[in-house]
């Protein structure tokens, strides 16, 4: 049997020879000779190709398929003898597992009903902190008393007043920071109204005599009284008298009494007295009036009275510099403050107070007859006499000058800057109640 396949042509045609028409092509031959394979490949390859098919398509299926692949059917076999040929298994889609039931949430519990909230409280009312607890002068004069009236009464004894007793007791007196001036006159008040007497009597005279001296400088008017708007008040002392701070405990005062007080920092020569008195500002809630580190004095002054009318102030306090020891550059510091005070307030200065430390004894007599000859004292103020042996000085003070004496300090707080009051002092001097 001969088979002519035409193959297409890339190229012309040649002629033919008649020999070469009988021979075969060799897939030709090849598939004569093997018919039974070929039989063969032609069950199997459709076969495996269903298969191949039916396994991609089975990835992509949730749900295998009922029924399986049915086998193809076997080709038409030729007159060769035919050999059997496996059937491919039926492929069955993998089934998933199936997913678990979730599980029911439990149904949520009732939220409780919320409790009515209780009425607020009425809020208690605001009372004012408590005062500070005033303690009584006599505690705080004690050292001045047993200075003066310990020593008193250990001298006197059970005599009587005769002339050693006057001679010992004028030792006492010269020694007890009075003065002479005051020590000779409580001792003649004593030879007049005592001479012969006993102990008892020569002290109800002395304390007598001293009380007397004391009420001539009992300051008269309302204490914090004010003579203008805006008061002002010129603060006059050496340094370390305590100045600064009894500043700013009577602008305490005045702001606790209802008034608008506004400070004025003049000392600018001493060291840390300006920031020392604005922390006295801020303590007390005013306002306070400063320059640069050694500046002028009057210029603070100047701008304190200025601030204090624009402001609206009951009450100006100018600070002034306590380093001056001299009479005259004293006097014409503080005549030029003076001056400067009253241009917009004829008046001013309502009062000039002069601060002494009762530490410093007689030499606080000294300070004054300094001061009250380059200006017009109108007030003194006496500090530290809680902690001062010499407390004695007030007496002399007022004896000599006169002057009335406005305040005492007898303590750091604020109630410490004490109105003076001549009784009161007398018998905390004499440990009277």
């Amino acid at each position: 049997m001969r088979i002519e396949i035409a193959w297409p042509l890339l190229y012309a045609p040649r002629a033919m020879d008649p020999t070469e028409a009988l021979i075969m092509h060799p897939a030709v031959t090849w598939v004569t000779e093997n018919p039974t394979l070929v039989v063969i490949l032609a069950m199997i390859v459709p076969s495996l190709i269903a298969l191949l098919a039916e396994r991609l398509l089975g990835r992509r299926t949730l749900e295998p398929e009922s029924e399986a692949v049915a086998a193809p059917e076997p080709a038409a076999t030729s007159p060769v003898e035919s050999q059997p040929v496996p059937i491919a298994e039926p492929v069955v889609a993998e089934q998933p597992a199936p997913e678990p039931e979730p599980e029911p949430e439990p149904e949520p519990e009732p939220e409780p009903e919320p409790e009515p909230e209780p009425e607020p409280e009425p809020e208690p009312e605001p009372t004012q902190a408590a005062a500070p607890r005033r303690v009584p002068l006599r505690e705080r004069l004690a050292r001045t008393s047993d200075t003066l009236v310990g020593r008193l009464n250990g001298l006197l004894g059970g005599r009587k007043v005769d002339a050693a007793l006057l001679e010992e007791l004028e030792m006492m007196l010269f020694t007890a920071d009075l003065g002479v001036r005051t020590a000779e006159s409580l001792l003649d008040t004593v030879r007049q109204k005592a001479s012969g007497g006993d102990a008892s009597e020569v002290t109800k005279v002395l304390r007598a005599a001293i009380f007397e001296k004391l009420a001539r400088v009992q300051p008269q008017g309302e204490p914090l009284a004010t003579a203008g708007r805006p008061h002002v008040v010129l603060v006059v002392g050496v340094n370390g008298s305590g100045k600064t701070t009894s500043i700013g405990k009577l602008a305490a005062r005045y702001a606790q009494s209802g008034k608008k007080v506004v400070l004025g920092a003049g000392d600018t020569f001493r060291a840390a007295a300006v920031e020392q008195l604005q922390v006295w500002g801020d303590r007390v809630g005013c306002d306070v009036i400063s320059t640069r580190a050694g500046g002028d004095p009057a210029a603070v002054a100047f701008d304190t009275v200025k601030a204090a009318i624009a402001r609206e102030a009951d009450v100006a306090i100018v600070d002034t510099a306590g380093r001056l020891q001299t009479k005259k550059p004293l006097m014409e510091e503080l005549g030029k403050i003076v001056r400067v005070l009253s241009r917009d307030i004829p008046e001013a200065p309502h009062e000039t107070l002069l601060v002494l430390d009762s530490n410093t004894g007689q030499n606080a007599i000294s300070q004054a007859r300094l001061f009250t000859e380059v200006t017009d004292i109108t007030g003194l103020v006496l500090t530290k006499l809680d902690g001062s042996a010499k407390g004695g000085v007030i007496i002399g003070l007022a004896d000599e000058f006169g002057i009335p004496v406005h305040y005492v300090g007898v303590g750091e707080g604020v109630e410490d800057l004490r109105d003076f009051d001549a009784r009161e002092f007398v018998d905390a001097l004499f440990n009277e109640s």
